[in-house]
């Protein structure tokens, strides 16, 4: 008779939530990098750029809605996420003379990254590589190349990867400021933080995740460097456990979509303590004065007094990095919501690591 297999079979979403966990150690091994940070935005600061061009797609998309406010609040330029179509599919005849452009990707292998950063380069633009994969078709097109040191990551849905985008973002925003050594200590100061706070979030991540079982839809509001993390949490909530969540800035709740609210359509609430948060209470309120069930996250969570659901994380010394936290108790809570409802968050359906189709 042959013996069984000892070896245990992985729980569903055991390499999802290995990941989270591995986040503060992949922000320190970016961190190593300073150096290179520094020099590359010595080189872009020789171009003087006039504006900052991010692209990417999925989580790297919506960490460049971060950069825009990385790149706008620390060196005062412009930023913004570019169209990959326009310049791709479209062929538009756009000025890419004194732009740098920075291409946001985990394999460093989607296709119209890939095209969209040669054709930068060939217009002119000063083009930046952020990648896991130093030696990938992406590391090769463009002129300078940022390693993000993530680690392997396994699960489909990125989580580790895409922390280490905004430090990337910050980082590299910091230097082109002049303060490179500041926001790199500020970053590992963050990452102290995370690894202080994930047993609790963890916790509270599986207290509230049954009764969210049965949700089908949600909104994730958030404003400012925020609306990055709204955009993350709603994709992870889309990728993981099949729940149609859509990210609003917390005015946009108020011009039209707060009349679908009801108490079957909850509301996910992310407040910082910085000029957005009179704006993200107000929409807090408004949502539960349409019946909305609200969870309350954020640096500020406290101050949304309406909330059902608290999940705070602790402030960082810089506002502008509070993303990095408050991503995490939504990365946790879509894994708890995906188990809850018999779902595998490190293989959900249809999705693969790389960007293909057009």
């Amino acid at each position: 008779m042959s013996q069984p297999d000892p070896t245990p079979l992985p729980l569903p979403g055991s390499q999802y939530l290995a990941e989270i966990r591995e986040q503060p150690a992949a922000l320190r091994r970016l961190l190593e990098h300073r150096a290179e940070f520094a020099r590359v935005a010595a080189e872009a600061a020789k171009r003087g750029p006039g504006i900052v061009r991010m692209v990417g797609h999925g989580s790297s998309d919506n960490a460049a809605s971060f950069g825009v406010y990385a790149f706008g609040l620390l060196p005062g330029l412009t930023a913004a996420r570019d169209s990959i179509s326009l310049l791709v599919y479209y062929g538009a005849k756009i000025d890419l003379g004194g732009s740098v452009v920075v291409a946001l990707s985990q394999s460093g292998r989607t296709p119209d990254v890939l095209e969209y950063v040669a054709r930068a380069r060939r217009g002119g633009a000063f083009t930046i590589a952020v990648t896991n994969e130093p030696d990938s078709e992406l590391a090769h097109e463009a002129e300078a190349v940022l390693p993000l040191e993530a680690g392997a990551e396994l699960a489909v849905a990125a989580t580790k990867t895409y922390s280490n985008q905004l430090a990337a973002l910050a980082l590299l925003a910091g230097c082109l400021a002049g303060r490179c050594d500041e926001v790199a200590g500020l970053l590992g100061e963050v990452a102290d933080k995370v690894e202080e706070q994930l047993p609790e979030l963890e916790r509270l991540a599986r207290s509230i995740s049954v009764p969210f079982s049965a949700v089908s839809r949600m909104f994730v509001i958030g404003r400012g460097p925020e609306f990055a993390t709204a955009r993350e949490i709603a994709l992870k909530l889309l990728e993981t456990c099949q729940i149609a969540a859509e990210p609003l800035t917390a005015t946009d709740l108020a011009h039209g979509p707060v009349a679908a609210l009801d108490p079957l359509f909850p509301v996910w609430s992310i407040a910082s303590e910085d000029e957005t948060l009179d704006a993200v209470v107000d929409a807090t309120a408004r949502a539960r004065a349409a019946g909305a069930t609200v969870v309350a996250s954020g640096t500020a969570a406290e101050a949304l007094v309406d909330a059902q659901y608290l999940v705070p994380v602790p402030k960082p010394r810089l506002a502008l990095l509070s993303p990095l936290l408050s991503v995490v108790p939504g990365q946790l809570f879509a894994g708890a919501v995906a188990r809850a409802k018999g779902l595998d968050p490190d293989k959900p359906r249809g999705l693969s690591k790389v960007t293909l189709a057009r």
